[in-house]
């Protein structure tokens, strides 16, 4: 008999996570209605990926029945001063439910009682029955839940990245036990919840205090024998508090629930209605992926392993994948590539057949059907093949119909309806346990990919034809990226001794720095640690209080408040100076020496689907960020030289280009006028929006809004995301 798995969902955490992960592309998720719908997806995709993951028997998702609960009548502040909930999200909140309906998934809500009570009493009840329970929120309360039947998932980033908390896990990170942070809670207290906790006890205090004494009764059983000092004095006066805040933490696992478990069997979709409600919203994808999740693909993974290649194991529409060990095509390991002819799949580990005569020609004169034409160009190149422009790049066109998901095959085999390829974290495994299967999985696995190729190829191109988009992917992205690939084969020639000599001298500066601030501080410490410069700029030195803000690790130290304290304290100034210049020695001038290959060349990789927007980043590392403004930027960049004696590195740039083109398609006179004239666009902005009547009464802030309003309006941002920008 197969374990029985049940999958708890705080549904009402989980939504608002998903609502901020998708919230930049809040006016593309609109349905014909003008329904938000972000949220809805956004749930959605995090659903799918946990039902794929845990496979559960069983599956609730609970949400909160309101702002009155128990807790608020112990408390009336209880969860007071938060931010009111946008409105963009709250009318989303009767679909998510819909959703869940059509999905077959059972939603619950109590009275008086929060969502965190209701996972907790059926968890328990689920462990009595011999259930893998697996809890998944974004909130950390749901952490004292875990137990060895118990893993608590909190979600980190995005829609599918999450962090699993099991009481070993708990007790590797943080040092305490499920019991024990309940405990914290009561000590620290939670601002999201508004729970008071004891005055200024942090994470770091109330954990030394609980590995003392064991938990919070044991804290105050001991009180009388513990030292006199102002957190004594916290601990004695906030007392009530204290026992009120644990109360207020501490999950209520005997809810009086009236449902069960037999409630709660997972069977599955209702299609039909599922499909529907994808028309009303406007989820084109995962209705194409429905449709598609209804055929029979078990015949696709038919493949044959190959040890050599013939002709007629090619063919024009081809489709070749290649599969690196890790992310750097620079760098990193081939270990196989699988290849499609007619209805057949081809795989293989053998790379010297990279070099067979058939194999290598066919490449070389065949324009490619691939995922991520660029990597298989420069990775290709290491083997001595010279490819010529693609025919047709999944990667790029999965990512001009979609910039939401991340850029896996399986993410493509998700979204239109291929189950059967799991992602390659699942399969190759991570961190210290990331390894290469055996043969035959492997290569599988390779084929599984192509198969996806093979099946989506259509549905991208149909979608890509509804949308007029085949133009953008055939004349600009396709063609961009073999100049990109070109660019990075080619690479970037470095001086290392250039960056060795600004070492050295840097070595040096940071030295006379570090004396000079010992000198002002009367005291040697270590200048790196927020904790104790702010101890002794906020205690030994006795600086201003308002300039800072007491974090749960000690003293803010952050750059704005340093810049406040530079005029009144020298020794601010000299700490500015040194993290500045370390920053620079670390990340670039010791940093970039890592990167420079045996030719004597960085070759970064330039990405042309990372952001939602287009521009181009790049990656292992990052030359686009450093610093230019700083005179160590300028010098580093003196590094970066031509490769040949004669010739002369050439930075243009297109100034604002996004606005123009949006005064050329809005027509709108003003924006017009301002390009016409030469005006500072931002500053004209400034001046339309703000009132203003002259450029010079414009201030940088004034400025600095007015080109988050340009740039909002370009891409389509909110009401919302323009008032958080601002």
């Amino acid at each position: 008999m197969d374990k029985k798995k049940l999958l708890l969902i705080d549904g009402s955490s989980v939504a608002f996570r998903a609502f901020f992960a998708l919230y930049q592309q809040l006016d593309r998720f609109k349905n014909d209605n003008g329904l938000h719908t972000n949220a809805i997806y956004g749930f959605h995709l995090m659903l799918n990926h946990l039902l794929e993951r845990v496979q559960p028997s069983h599956i609730l998702v609970a949400f909160d029945a309101g702002k009155t609960t128990f807790r608020t009548e112990m408390y009336a502040d209880y969860k007071g001063g938060r931010a009111k909930t946008p409105d963009e999200f709250r009318e989303q909140f009767p679909f998510i439910r819909e959703l869940l309906d059509h999905l077959g998934i059972r939603h619950y809500e109590l009275a008086q009682y929060e969502a965190d009570d209701i996972i907790g009493t059926l968890g328990r009840l689920a462990e009595k029955e011999s259930f893998d329970v697996t809890i998944v929120s974004g909130d950390k309360d749901l952490i004292q839940l875990t137990d060895e039947h118990t893993v608590v998932e909190i979600s980190k980033k995005g829609v599918a990245e999450f962090e699993a908390f099991t009481p070993e896990y708990l007790m590797e990170k943080m040092g305490i036990t499920p019991a024990q942070f309940i405990d914290l809670k009561a000590l620290m207290g939670d601002k999201s919840d508004n729970i008071p906790g004891v005055t200024k006890i942090g994470e770091k205090t109330g954990i030394k205090l609980l590995l003392e004494h064991g938990s919070l009764e044991g804290i105050y059983e001991n009180i009388d024998s513990m030292k006199a000092s102002k957190m004594k004095e916290n601990l004695v006066n906030d007392k009530e508090q204290a026992f009120l805040s644990k109360t207020l933490a501490t999950i209520d696992t005997k809810a009086p629930i009236e449902i069960g478990l037999d409630d709660l069997v997972y069977s599955g979709p209702d299609v039909e209605s599922l499909g529907k409600f994808y028309d009303e919203m406007g989820f084109k994808q995962l209705k194409q992926a429905l449709n598609a999740s209804q055929t029979n693909q078990a015949e696709i993974l038919n493949f044959t392993m190959v040890d050599k290649v013939s002709q007629d194991m090619l063919s024009e529409d081809s489709i070749f994948h290649l599969e690196l060990f890790g992310e750097n095509y620079h760098t990193d390991d081939l270990i196989g590539f699988a290849w499609s002819c007619g209805d057949k799949l081809y795989a293989t580990d053998k790379l010297e057949l990279l070099q067979d005569p058939i194999l290598k020609d066919f490449l070389e004169k065949t324009p490619l059907k691939v995922y991520d034409f660029k990597k298989v160009k420069v990775l290709l190149n290491r083997f001595g093949l010279d490819l010529q422009a693609p025919a047709f790049d999944s990667r790029l066109a999965k990512y001009l119909l979609s910039t939401v998901e991340n850029n896996e095959i399986s993410t493509i085999a998700s979204l239109y309806g291929q189950t059967y390829l799991v992602d390659d974290e699942t399969f190759y495994g991570k961190g210290v346990k990331k390894a290469i299967p055996e043969r035959e999985k492997l290569l599988e696995h390779l084929a599984r990919k192509v198969a996806v190729l093979v099946e989506t190829e259509p549905v991208l191109l149909e979608k890509l034809s509804e949308n007029g988009q085949l133009d953008l992917l055939y004349d600009m992205e396709q063609p961009l990226a073999f100049v990109l690939a070109k660019m990075e084969i080619a690479g970037i020639k470095v001086k290392k001794e250039t960056l060795l000599e600004m070492q050295a001298e840097n070595e040096l500066v940071i030295e006379k720095l570090t004396q000079e601030i010992y000198e002002l501080a009367g005291e040697e410490f270590n200048i790196n640690s927020p904790k104790q410069l702010g101890e002794l700029l906020f205690e030994k030195l006795g600086l201003p209080l308002e300039y800072t803000k007491k974090t749960k690790t000690g003293y803010s130290t952050a750059v704005d408040v340093l810049e406040r304290l530079a005029p009144i304290a020298p020794i601010v100034k000299k700490i500015l100076d040194y993290r500045q210049i370390a920053k620079i020695q670390s990340t670039y001038v010791i940093g970039l020496q890592d990167w420079i290959l045996a030719d004597g060349k960085i070759h970064t990789r330039y990405v042309q689907d990372l952001t939602q927007t287009g521009r181009l980043s790049s990656v292992d590392p990052n030359l686009q960020n450093i610093p230019v403004r700083l005179e160590q930027g300028r010098l580093i960049r003196k590094a970066f030289v031509p490769e040949w004696e004669d010739s002369v590195l050439l930075s243009s740039d297109y100034s604002q280009i996004e606005l123009r083109v949006l005064a050329h398609i809005s027509k709108d006179e003003h924006l017009i006028k301002a390009f016409q004239e030469g005006a500072d666009i931002h500053t004209s902005t400034a001046i339309r929006v703000f009132g203003i009547e002259r450029p010079e009464d414009v201030t940088p802030n004034d400025r600095r809004n007015a080109k988050a309003v340009n740039f909002g309006v370009v891409y389509g941002i909110s009401d919302f995301g323009l008032s958080n920008n601002l």
